[in-house]
């Protein structure tokens, strides 16, 4: 499961695939490939209501949709075979495609509804929605390449991948369609003011 609002449609799947299915993982790991390294997507969603901007490997954990509680059993499912069992086993929590990240590039195998952005630019355009760059520059490619080290290191851990840097949807949006070689996005964008005024994480 990839789209948060999906999970509020479809709770139980989200929990046993996004959060039961992490176990079954680490016991296949457990019992057939114990010197295997392991990799556990976690997810911005699991700090939900921000308790501390930035959010660091310490913040505590506040999710707000069932994706985001998923990810958060995901995580400590993880935590717990990494030091109950010595498996390497490692959780990186990124916001691969969510506004705060803004890396949009996304496979066109994934469901329209999990890259509106792109989708939106790209409907509108001859151009491919599966290699839009981020507003900071970064793309699918940065974040697999901070999983794969965290692999390569000599203790398994857990770390938040991040920019460091704050980005607004309207910049998401702005570098979609400027990519799209549109101009006047506005005309294809309705913009909700009572989202505007909810706070979001940021990456």
């Amino acid at each position: 499961m990839s789209f948060v609002a999906v999970s509020w449609l479809q709770p139980t799947l989200t929990a046993e695939f996004t959060g039961v299915g992490v176990t079954r993982m680490l016991e296949a790991v457990r019992e057939a490939a114990p010197g295997a390294r392991f990799y556990q997507a976690s997810s911005s969603e699991m700090f939900g209501k921000v308790l501390e901007v930035p959010q660091t490997e310490t913040t505590p954990f506040y999710p707000r949709s069932p994706y985001g509680v998923a990810k958060a059993y995901g995580h400590f499912i993880t935590v717990n075979y990494r030091e109950s069992y010595d498996l390497f086993a490692c959780s990186g929590f990124s916001s691969i495609t969510s506004p705060s990240a803004a890396a949009w590039s996304s496979s066109p195998a994934r469901s329209r509804g999990t890259r509106p952005r792109s989708s939106t630019a790209c409907a509108q355009s001859s151009r491919s929605a599966t290699s839009t760059p981020s507003a900071t520059g970064v793309t699918r490619k940065d974040y697999v390449e901070a999983m794969y080290l965290m692999l390569q290191q000599d203790e398994p851990d857990d770390f938040v991948i991040a920019t460091n840097k704050t980005n607004t949807v309207r910049d998401c949006v702005q570098i979609a369609f400027d990519e799209a070689g549109i101009d006047d996005w506005e005309r294809y964008v309705k913009i909700d003011p009572a989202s505007c005024a909810r706070p979001r994480s940021t990456s």
